[in-house]
């Protein structure tokens, strides 16, 4: 008999826990067993879609660790108070799965880390472009030496905004008092384009690059009149293989999920001996080789079981020790954490810096 996992859902800042929550709710060998969040109204949905009765729904986080007693906890916190949640979280002995970005800075990834230590529990980052097939095919080519050692990413990503779609991707046209109401465009609370996305192109890019660790980092971002945090970003990132950017923005043409906007969003893989590139939710990827320059298309893989999302994938390296994918190991997505601190750094100061 295979053990039935207990996950409860902590923080629902992000919207992204709808989609965390069915993916508990869908798995054979999991049980969601409680929800928590200051805030009751943010929990109805949930509450709704999944069958959830009064006493498996808490606004006191400490009951609802202390009653329902589960096994693993996703959280959902603004990205400036990850270090909070799971200082809170940890002492209670259960492993935790981070939705993205890993932090609001270098510091506080660390000290997440440290939290943790004591209690020998997995800490792991959810980067939901992972469960892409057409990122974990070009990872398959990569590792098969298809285009070579891989020494430049290019990255494009974004959205027409974090308010335009909520949990399973239902659409909503934000008004500007959501926007002021918003964590996503608070500074203090680590808003913006570049906090919001940049995390998936510098940790998917060091994934991709076999966990090269860059020299220099140099960034600019937009000014939004009326806000406080960036919508457009543009980073150059300086390796001694060579040189990589990543692109972030709110307000796209069209989200990548429904239309591809232009520039697309996703990736361009350079390597030694040719090059990929994967866009975000495309059926086919584009491969160049020294034998074939003209280049041609490969179908994405058929992912299954345990790659297809975070829920299945942790359950499965929790149960069987296998190891987890890559931006989902922490020295992985560190790296990617440094990145983003520099680059924010480089973005305020209008200089180029060494990497923190």
């Amino acid at each position: 008999m295979s053990k039935k996992w207990r996950v409860a859902g902590i923080n629902f800042d992000h919207f992204h826990m709808g989609d965390l929550l069915r993916q508990v709710f869908e798995h054979p060998d999991a049980d969601l067993i409680g929800i928590s969040d200051e805030q009751p109204e943010r929990m109805a949905g949930a509450r709704r879609n999944f069958g959830l009765g009064d006493a498996q729904v808490f606004t006191d986080y400490r009951a609802c660790l202390e009653l329902t007693k589960p096994d693993i906890v996703i959280l959902c916190p603004a990205a400036s108070r990850h270090g909070e949640w799971v200082e809170k979280v940890a002492p209670f002995g259960v492993h935790i799965i981070m939705e993205k970005p890993f932090a609001g800075s270098l510091a506080e990834a660390d000290a997440m880390i440290a939290a943790m230590k004591p209690h020998g529990k997995l800490l792991t980052v959810n980067w939901p472009l992972v469960w892409d097939a057409g990122q974990q095919t070009a990872h398959r080519l990569i590792q098969e030496g298809v285009i070579g050692e891989v020494r430049e990413f290019h990255h494009h990503g974004g959205n027409r905004g974090p308010l335009y779609h909520g949990a399973d991707k239902t659409e909503h046209e934000p008004d500007a008092a959501e926007k002021a109401a918003s964590w996503f465009y608070s500074k203090a609370q680590g808003g913006g384009s570049l906090l919001d996305y940049m995390g998936y192109g510098a940790t998917l890019g060091t994934w991709h690059l076999g966990g090269k660790i860059p020299l220099e980092v140099t960034c600019a971002w937009s000014a939004t009149p009326g806000l406080e945090v960036d919508e457009h970003s543009i980073t150059a990132i300086r390796y001694d293989c060579g040189m990589s950017k990543t692109e972030t923005r709110w307000g796209t043409f069209s989200d990548p999920w429904t239309h591809q906007p232009q520039p697309k969003c996703g990736f361009v893989l350079k390597g030694a001996d040719g090059t990929i590139s994967c866009y975000d939710y495309e059926p086919f990827i584009r491969v160049q080789t020294r034998a074939r320059p003209e280049g041609f298309d490969v179908a994405v893989d058929k992912i299954t079981a345990p790659n297809r999302n975070p829920i299945e994938h942790v359950i499965h390296h929790l149960e069987t020790g296998a190891p987890l994918i890559g931006p989902l190991r922490l020295d992985i997505s560190r790296t990617g954490q440094r990145i983003v601190d520099t680059a924010y750094e480089s973005a305020q100061s209008g200089r180029k810096l060494i990497l923190h």
